[in-house]
């Protein structure tokens, strides 16, 4: 499951060859209770839309708008690299190599606003330059300008050379504007590049559930976490979308993969709890219900 409010997926080192590394492309978050539960926000909008309820915009991503983190990365490793190519970077702004580290670092250290400004600028000396522009349109992501972001995704890559990678981001920028079968289409064609993919079938899974689809957001999700390596992160994804559909024991047994049984337990106990301050009656039943193939 997706949480904690407070931490964000951060992007690996840059690949200059104009790919982006294959990589889980969710939000990784931590919240009160436990490392890799999901957050309140995408609790709450997967609840709202497998409630019915009426919505246009997600509080939450269905994946990350950036690059899966570098395990071995720490906060005081970004902080460093924004130092060292923030250096750099102001002696040779024109430096393609550098710009793109200096804004990589910026975005990991939560600066996203000065990266779109750096690579706007470098986007305008370098307008065909498609890992600039991919990255400039993640950075414009992770500051809400989604539609810009669009825009600018869509010259990251062509029809007729198509990056799986932007694909799935632009499909996690759809589903933050609420256009959820729009970004499955994405998905979807990213799936027919790098089939069972386990970051595309992740988000195309949570794409599913904010869509109401529970059944197939299950299904999809189960395909994710079959794949080898196994990433904790679709599991607990996968365990979010079971507790969805009211089966909140085989949720737990589900997180117990990568937490303590008590961790498991409390993110099973918030789950419900979500679910049952919503209105119009059981949010819960209704959730089971949409899983089980209504609509």
């Amino acid at each position: 499951m997706l949480i904690n409010p407070a931490a964000r997926a951060r992007p690996r080192q840059l690949q200059r060859s104009g790919s982006y590394p294959a990589a889980i492309e969710m939000r990784t978050t931590r919240s009160r209770f436990a490392r890799l539960f999901a957050t309140a926000a995408i609790v709450t909008a997967i609840a709202a839309v497998t409630a019915g309820c009426q919505t246009t915009q997600s509080t939450a991503t269905t994946g990350s708008i950036t690059a899966a983190p570098a395990d071995d990365r720490s906060d005081a490793d970004w902080q460093r690299d924004v130092q060292i190519y923030g250096q750099k970077y102001h002696a040779d702004p024109a430096n393609v190599d550098v710009a793109l580290r200096y804004a990589q670092a910026l975005r990991a250290a939560r600066q996203s606003a000065q990266a779109v400004a750096i690579l706007q600028e470098l986007s305008m000396q370098n307008p065909n330059d498609k890992v600039v522009l991919g990255e400039y349109g993640r950075a414009l992501a992770d500051t809400g300008q989604y539609e810009q972001a669009l825009t600018v995704l869509d010259r990251a890559h062509t029809p007729q050379q198509p990056d799986w990678h932007i694909l799935s981001v632009q499909g996690a920028v759809l589903d933050q504007l609420g256009r959820h079968q729009d970004a499955q289409r994405h998905y979807l064609t990213a799936l027919k590049i790098v089939p069972n993919e386990p970051s595309v079938l992740s988000n195309l899974g949570l794409s599913y559930a904010l869509s109401k689809d529970l059944k197939d957001a299950e299904a999809t999700l189960r395909l994710a976490a079959a794949q080898k390596p196994a990433d904790p992160r679709v599991r607990q994804n996968l365990a979010l979308v079971v507790g969805l559909e009211g089966r909140f024991a085989e949720a737990e047994q589900i997180a117990r993969a990568d937490l303590s049984p008590d961790q498991a337990a409390a993110n099973v106990a918030y789950l419900r709890q979500m679910l049952a301050h919503k209105g119009n009656g059981s949010l819960t039943n209704q959730a089971a219900r949409y899983g089980t193939g209504s609509s």
